[in-house]
């Protein structure tokens, strides 16, 4: 049963399925989590987000879809391990090299409450299940950040189609996703039965 695999197994498959996703492919994954993306949010919303990595879904087109729609972007600045801090995103020109290889913005750094004013949060992820249970890299920043979330907040979990899965290994701390985005879906709500 895929829920009695580990989250180390987990991770170390989706991490070898990701490497081996060809550029065409990702670039075309990318294009649809952009056009969905545009979807998410209008004007004077804020939108918590975050740059994608080299093999995670999606690119910097899906948050300039976002701020077309004239949503504020918000982005983490990482620190010491903790709730993420967030700097607003104002082009991929405002971007700069950080920390564990990411991209984070220039602009002046907000504290980690910040959070409590989106309506969206877009949330990494390395798969997704059924019930909302997201499967990170496991450093915990997200899961320590997402107490600070709105309790109407929409946490929608990015991932590739292949990785909304039926199952996965859940811990008490663990937060739970209300939807996923994928390329070929688009936005799919997850169903919490504790709720």
């Amino acid at each position: 049963m895929p829920g009695e695999r580990t989250k180390y197994a987990w991770r170390r498959e989706i991490l070898a399925t990701r490497a081996a996703v060809r550029p065409a492919e990702h670039a075309r994954e990318a294009s649809a989590l952009a056009a969905t993306a545009a979807l998410l949010a209008g004007a004077d919303e804020v939108v918590c987000a975050y740059v994608p990595t080299k093999t995670e879904p999606g690119d910097l087109r899906m948050l300039d879809a976002l701020r077309e729609r004239g949503a504020t972007v918000l982005l983490p600045v990482t620190g010491a391990p903790g709730p993420l801090s967030w700097a607003r995103y104002a082009g991929a020109d405002s971007l700069r090299p950080a920390r564990y290889g990411l991209l984070e913005p220039t602009t002046e750094t907000l504290p980690p409450p910040v959070v409590a004013e989106a309506a969206t949060i877009l949330v990494p992820a390395l798969a997704v299940d059924r019930r909302g249970v997201r499967l990170g890299r496991g450093a915990g920043y997200y899961d320590r950040t997402l107490g600070l979330a709105s309790a109407g907040a929409r946490l929608i979990a990015v991932v590739r189609d292949v990785e909304l899965v039926v199952e996965l290994p859940e811990e008490p701390h663990d937060h739970r996703m209300g939807w996923a985005l994928t390329p070929e879906a688009g936005l799919s709500e997850l169903s919490d039965p504790r709720a």
